[in-house]
């Protein structure tokens, strides 16, 4: 078993603030053109999205009825399929040419959106777009949806599914309502995982929970790319520094392989961010460890320099194998 998909998935958990928010605008009748869902990366952002969009393209909801549609109905089942000819989903493509998705939402597909806001609803109701990753909009995409946001048109519904939101032009900020959705608690994200991936034990189970940070979408990523594996790897490697055995480097890259490249640089970087954290607070054993090595300020620097070449590695499709002995390296001091 797995999580769903944003758009099949039935159930929002640990969002119910965002949601009646949502829902009390609906009621109102001053539904805001463009709105803002943030937060971090995994936690039911795109899932409220569609569970908005299905509930306003079913039709307003009835006193006492709340946003959720049950998956045998017709808008919930034309939505999870991707035909609803009144929702609009626009996102990174995939790349044919380099076998990859592309690194960005560009201005053509923005276009896309002016040209189906122009028709008139297929149902007589309204028209929703779902922006997903809005942060990676490029500025030219960015430019033309403001002046969709500028100029809307009537019945029409911008959601901006966002992560990064300073990463949005201010403007493009200014005009939309800000919805920020929060880290699930522990307690929901363990009900969710011993529901969708009751194959893991209890022990895994709760490094996920630990590792997640309140996130499902980062749970069940972490779940199908051994990631508690890595964790330990990482703090094996963490825990040794300055000291790195000879050849250690090429074995942790023989190990990952490509496929473990990004899960392996993000539980690093978090580690070493939570680790300079907690010794700047006084109560972290392995940041005040690594301040002996060096001092907390040149660690923030060795983690700002494994994001970039993380990004790097990632955005420009070179090699994995050589960007982690370069991470190691950067560990080292060498």
């Amino acid at each position: 078993m797995s999580f769903p998909e944003p758009r099949e998935n039935p159930e929002l958990v640990g969002q119910s603030a965002a949601e009646d928010a949502m829902l009390d605008a609906m009621r109102s009748g001053r539904l805001h053109h463009g709105w803002l869902l943030t937060g971090p990366e995994g936690i039911g952002k795109a899932t409220l999205a569609f569970r908005f969009a299905r509930r306003l393209l079913a039709g307003l909801p009835e006193p006492g009825q709340g946003m959720a549609l049950p998956e045998s109905h017709l808008t919930f089942r034309r939505v999870a399929a991707g035909t609803h000819a009144d929702l609009l989903t626009i996102q990174r493509e995939w790349d044919e040419k380099r076998k990859r998705m592309r690194g960005e939402i560009v201005v053509d597909d923005v276009r896309k959106v002016a040209d189906f806001l122009r028709l008139t609803p297929a149902e007589g109701g309204w028209r929703v777009v779902i922006v997903d990753e809005a942060e990676e909009m490029n500025r030219n995409a960015a430019n033309a949806l403001l002046k969709l946001l500028e100029e809307p048109p009537p019945r029409a519904i911008l959601l901006l599914v966002c992560s990064a939101p300073g990463r949005l032009l201010p403007t493009i900020r200014s005009r939309c309502r800000r919805l920020a959705l929060e880290p699930l608690a522990d307690a929901d994200l363990t009900d969710l995982l011993a529901r969708h991936l009751p194959e893991i034990a209890p022990p895994e189970r709760a490094r996920l929970v630990a590792l997640a940070d309140g996130s499902p979408g980062r749970a069940a990523r972490l779940a199908a790319e051994n990631g508690v594996k890595l964790a330990g790897l990482v703090d094996d490697l963490l825990g040794a520094l300055p000291d790195m055995p000879p050849g250690a480097g090429q074995s942790i890259a023989d190990a990952l392989g490509p496929e473990g490249f990004s899960t392996f640089m993000d539980l690093l970087r978090a580690r070493l961010a939570d680790a300079v954290r907690g010794a700047a607070r006084g109560h972290n054993s392995l940041g005040s460890r690594l301040a002996t090595v060096r001092p907390l300020e040149a660690w923030v620097d060795v983690w700002q320099a494994l994001t970039q070449l993380q990004s790097d590695t990632e955005r420009f499709n070179m090699d994995k194998r050589q960007a982690v002995l370069n991470g190691l390296g950067l560990l080292r001091g060498s």
